[in-house]
């Protein structure tokens, strides 16, 4: 089966793709001729997932998914969540800045726990389905590891002693909430 990810993040495409395996033929934003910017102006996960799979099944007329994936953190109240990819501000998404932002404010905050969470919105034929994914964790003290991207080298999951960028992307592909939410993508798609 082929289908658009509504994507031009080459990280987050590798990973679906892996996840997806060979079952599906998941193409990209740019591989289907879409190099436009689409605004992500919702107020939650899912909203900015559903305009883009909107967005691009409008345009294209192709079926297609979109995901809008937020960091959330309990001692500054779901933040940086829907704002995650841009959460130091300017313009585009600063891994780096935001990380030290993050860090920042949970300095001398015992309460790091934290989860990552994935919505992911499917348009087939016009027909929109949702799906979600969450890992729950805590936020280091500092970045460890070199695998990964985001918030991967700050955010260690629940039942195991390393962050995502430490445990690498076959485990964190088995374990993350893009992972979870990607699954439950498949096992519906594979119903069909």
């Amino acid at each position: 089966m082929k289908i658009v990810f509504a994507t031009n993040n080459l990280n987050k495409l590798s990973e679906v793709r892996k996840i997806l395996g060979n079952k599906f033929e998941v193409l990209s934003l740019g591989e289907i001729g879409c190099h436009d910017d689409i605004p992500e102006k919702g107020q939650t996960l899912k909203d900015n997932a559903l305009i883009k799979a909107q967005w691009v099944y409008d345009k294209y007329h192709v079926n297609c998914f979109a995901d809008d994936t937020g960091l959330e953190v309990d001692a500054l109240g779901g933040a940086p969540g829907v704002y995650s990819a841009r959460y130091a501000g300017g313009v585009g998404h600063d891994s780096e800045a935001n990380m030290k932002k993050l860090l920042s404010e949970l300095e001398n905050n015992d309460n790091r726990k934290a989860r990552f969470r994935t919505v992911i919105a499917l348009i087939i034929d016009g027909k929109v389905t949702t799906f979600d994914g969450i890992v729950n964790g805590v936020i280091t003290e500092g970045k460890r590891g070199g695998e990964g991207f985001g918030y991967d080298p700050i955010f260690m999951p629940e039942g195991y002693n390393k962050t995502f960028a430490e445990l690498g992307t076959g485990i964190k592909n088995n374990i993350s909430h893009r992972a979870k939410a990607v699954q439950k993508l498949a096992d519906y798609l594979l119903k069909r």
